[in-house]
């Protein structure tokens, strides 16, 4: 393809470690990787680049394979199977028996690859038929198998910052040969950073964003020359923030429904919750929301944390939660979202306990690990006459017949009678919990009339 129609992130992809930005950590001059390249007496080790779009891991695969002389052949995960792995390993065996020459195989998403499809590079990987870098943006500890992640060095690549964003941006339009230097552009501050705020640490959405806005936008007379009395210059184009918003439609969301960052997003809302920070916790509810998040897997999760986290605190926590639920189900989105901002900060405000949560963790373990005993027989309902010949009912004391409606009485089973499980805490209803069970305990204590 030519450069002149390729899009401008492929334009202007960093040719050595000198144009990258962003990443310094590992591509620093005296940083891990660098140092691995300059090592020439031993092999390049395969590596996994993780970390989200657009934070350079194409662009780093490409630089590597231009720092060392090797080929570079590029696969992807979505497109290829098997059958398309051997045909490369064969091109890659060609390459080191007749010409002497090594082989990165870049493969794009390899997370994306089954066990059997990812096992097929690993005698490939050992021979030293080919070096290869996998790009992934989902955990490699979860999406890779064992064998194929210990015979690679993993390399965590961060979202890039909006000073860096904002640097590469800048580099687009100084650039005539491959840029948009050749367009007369005027971008101010506060719309370059508002293409970066968009671009949410995503380098090539940003430089398409900015490429579309400047495509979309007809040159115009700029107000005012660079001296006094000079007239308007001609063919300017000047980006506005509705120009930007006209080509953006919607945010770039780093955020993806079955992968890693769902899992740190919900963890993070929920320990916000827990912390009673109403703000944090909306701020996350929105991350998720706004990116397309499934309403009701976000009411869900509400309604595990009224039980786990607030109890019987304010029991009400938990009809807020479900109500949260029933308005999803009932109005819908967008609609629903402030209630279940409502539900949000009634959970993060509330007085919390996690009594209710450790008492029952406490019973699943004796469920699991102890004896399970059969029910004690004046617990029993004696509902046919056999039932009451063996003796289902005797001796039940129906606790409405005794004062305060309260009698003492054996409800467990006789390995584990007297067991505790519930513990109340002090805040909120637990508190009046509290009372009524220590005077249940002394009633207990009286002897019996």
């Amino acid at each position: 393809m030519p450069d002149a129609i390729k899009p401008l992130a492929e334009r202007m992809r960093p040719r050595t470690f000198d144009e990258f930005v962003g990443q310094q950590e590992i591509v620093g001059a005296d940083k891990p990787l660098r140092q691995i390249l300059a090592d020439k007496s031993s092999l390049l080790p395969s590596i996994i680049l993780w970390g989200p779009p657009g934070s350079g891991k194409t662009t780093l695969a490409f630089i590597i394979a231009q720092a060392t002389g090797f080929e570079f052949i590029t696969f992807s995960a979505v497109t290829s199977g098997i059958k398309e792995i051997k045909e490369v390993m064969e091109r890659a065996r060609y390459n080191r028996d007749i010409h002497k020459k090594n082989t990165i195989l870049f493969v794009d998403e390899i997370h994306r690859f089954n066990k059997a499809q990812q096992d097929a590079f690993l005698p490939y990987i050992e021979k030293g038929t080919i070096t290869m870098i996998g790009a992934t943006t989902e955990n490699p500890s979860f999406e890779l198998n064992s064998a194929l992640l210990s015979r690679c060095r993993v390399f965590v690549l961060r979202q890039l910052t909006n000073d860096e964003i904002i640097l590469i941006l800048r580099a687009a339009l100084k650039d005539e040969q491959r840029g948009l230097g050749k367009y007369n552009v005027h971008i101010d501050n506060e719309v370059a950073k508002y293409i970066v705020n968009i671009a949410n640490g995503d380098a090539r959405a940003g430089l398409t964003l900015l490429d579309i806005a400047v495509q979309s936008t007809k040159p115009r007379l700029r107000p005012g020359g660079t001296t006094a009395g000079e007239p308007a210059s001609e063919g300017v184009r000047v980006i506005t923030k509705e120009t930007v918003e006209s080509a953006a439609q919607r945010k770039v969301m780093l955020y993806d429904q079955a992968g890693e960052e769902h899992y740190n997003i919900i963890s993070a809302f929920h320990k916000s919750l827990r912390g009673s920070d109403p703000d944090a916790s909306l701020y996350w509810l929105g991350r998720m929301l706004e990116a397309g998040e499934d309403p009701f897997y976000v009411a869900r999760r509400m309604v595990r944390f009224a039980s786990e986290d607030i109890g019987n605190a304010d029991p009400q926590a938990l009809l807020v939660a479900v109500a949260a639920k029933e308005a999803v189900d009932f109005v819908g989105m967008p609609e629903a979202d402030n209630a279940l901002a409502q539900a949000a900060i009634y959970l993060a405000t509330a007085p919390k306990s996690n009594s209710v949560y450790a008492a029952y963790n406490k019973v699943k373990q004796d469920v699991k690990s102890t004896f399970n005993e059969p029910v004690p027989l004046h617990l029993r309902n004696p509902v046919t006459d056999l039932m009451s010949e063996l003796g289902y009912g005797d001796n039940y004391k129906y606790p409405h017949d005794f004062p305060y409606h309260f009698v003492k009485q054996q409800y467990l089973p006789e390995g584990i009678n007297g067991k505790k499980y519930y513990q109340p805490g002090d805040l909120g209803f637990e508190k009046e919990i509290k009372k009524r069970m220590e005077f249940w305990e002394k009633l207990k204590q009286k002897p019996s009339e």
